[in-house]
């Protein structure tokens, strides 16, 4: 790594360029499924307005996703724009993240293809809880020590890695309430945000002054060893 620049290295910029493209596939997938309505020649505007009443559930799916994945390519970008040096053990978590991501379309789509039923709903909280998951453990060992810039911030390393946190709570919320009643179980995902920004907030409070010493103690305690480089 180039200290002066602060340039990863070069297997590193490899596997980030690659994955930036897997979610740009991902998220542009997204749409493909959301299929235009066909209607005769002719036909009165009232039929066309009816027919994209029918594809709210794909509207609605789409836009949900869309986000979702935005905010995991956005933890992900985060946790490796930390990151300054390349290690083997990163790939295989990166591609298990990369091949959630990847599923999200079908899921979303069979979602909103049987909107309000509780299989199709279960289908798409799972894989986001197995997205997060798996983001959690990505982003933990793209900041442990050893891959991590020497440089970086010990509060920047925990807001990063309690990231996810909040689509895996948000996630669960929508589990629960599609067991509940199917038809509500994308409202738990509105929560995402509420709980990314609490999580925020308890790990600024962690770092504040006077709490510092603590804090740094137990995030360099949670960093591990040194992986293979």
């Amino acid at each position: 790594m180039n200290q002066a620049g602060h340039q990863p290295d070069h297997p590193l910029e490899r596997m980030v360029f690659f994955s930036d493209a897997v979610f740009a596939i991902a998220i542009t997938l997204l749409i493909i499924e959301v299929h235009p309505p066909h209607l005769p020649y002719g036909s009165p505007w009232q039929d066309y307005v009816d027919a994209l009443v029918q594809l709210l559930p794909n509207f609605i799916g789409f836009f949900v996703s869309f986000f979702v994945i935005g905010a995991f390519w956005a933890g992900h970008h985060r946790a490796f724009g930390l990151a300054g040096h390349y290690s083997d053990a990163l790939i295989g978590p990166n591609l298990a993240l990369l091949c959630a991501i990847v599923f999200l379309p079908f899921s979303t789509a069979f979602m909103s293809a049987n909107a309000g039923m509780l299989v199709p709903s279960v289908v798409y909280a799972v894989t986001l809880i197995v997205s997060g998951l798996l983001s959690l453990r990505l982003t933990r060992l793209a900041t442990m020590t050893g891959v991590v810039r020497e440089d970086v911030p010990r509060v920047d390393i925990a807001l990063a890695r309690n990231r996810s946190l909040g689509v895996v709570l948000g996630a669960l919320l929508s589990l629960a309430i599609a067991f509940v009643d199917a038809r509500f179980s994308q409202a738990g995902l509105l929560t995402i945000p509420l709980f990314q920004a609490v999580s925020r907030r308890i790990v600024r409070h962690r770092f504040e002054p006077g709490r510092s010493g603590r804090a740094t103690a137990t995030v360099t305690a949670e960093g591990g060893g040194h992986p293979r480089v």
